[in-house]
């Protein structure tokens, strides 16, 4: 998979949060797209993931040689946010069942393994309301990175996590990032420090 951005801008109002990016995110290397909170990394990455259309410039995305349509591209990424909310109404068990109906599992990868993974087999039943913000945060992540995607995409992912959570996230990034195209958004330097390539978004305000 490949993204490409020609001169990639994004404004809201008159105030452009950033342009001029001109780059490209290629499969099996990972990026961190870096900048203070509120310097528009979250905008960036849902330009890059088709959710939000550039007001300037173009974006074109790539599998197998192939164009991809911006509509399909949900299709080929996984994402876990702080603004993407699980539906508290379903339990463990059915908010996998109901994930998985849109996305294939990752080979050797099942309901129960990622359960399992997840180390909450006693919670399967458990409404995800009752789950605390780090139970949350754990399953968002598993449920990405147990997708079989060829993108991988993470905004602030051990938000919420303790330090046993951010050791659970690094081995997660071994286990299931190595061949993909994996994007980080992050001001914390545990959350990037395994990605090669680095985009700040403050080198593109001017």
């Amino acid at each position: 998979m490949q993204i490409t951005l020609q001169n990639i801008g994004r404004r809201f109002n008159r105030d452009w949060i950033f342009r001029n990016i001109d780059y490209t995110f290629t499969s099996g290397e990972t990026y961190a797209i870096l900048g203070p909170n509120g310097s528009g990394k979250s905008t960036l990455l849902q330009v890059l993931n088709g959710s939000l259309a550039p007001s300037m410039g173009e974006i074109h995305y790539f599998k197998d040689n192939k164009s991809v349509e911006v509509e399909s591209v949900f299709n080929q990424l996984s994402l876990a946010a702080p603004y993407l909310e699980l539906i508290e109404e379903f339990t463990l068990d059915e908010m996998t069942d109901f994930h998985f109906k849109f996305k294939p599992y990752r080979q050797g990868m099942d309901k129960e393994s990622v359960i399992s993974l997840l180390n909450l087999e006693g919670a399967k039943h458990k409404l995800i309301r009752y789950f605390s913000s780090g139970m949350k945060q754990r399953l968002k992540l598993a449920l990405a990175f147990c997708s079989d995607t060829p993108m991988l995409m993470l905004d602030e992912p051990t938000s919420n996590l303790d330090a046993q959570g951010m050791d659970w996230y690094l081995n997660l990034v071994q286990q299931f990032a190595a061949d993909r195209l994996t994007v980080i958004c992050s001001n914390q330097l545990h959350e990037y420090s395994f990605c090669k390539h680095q985009l700040n978004i403050s080198d593109y305000k001017k």
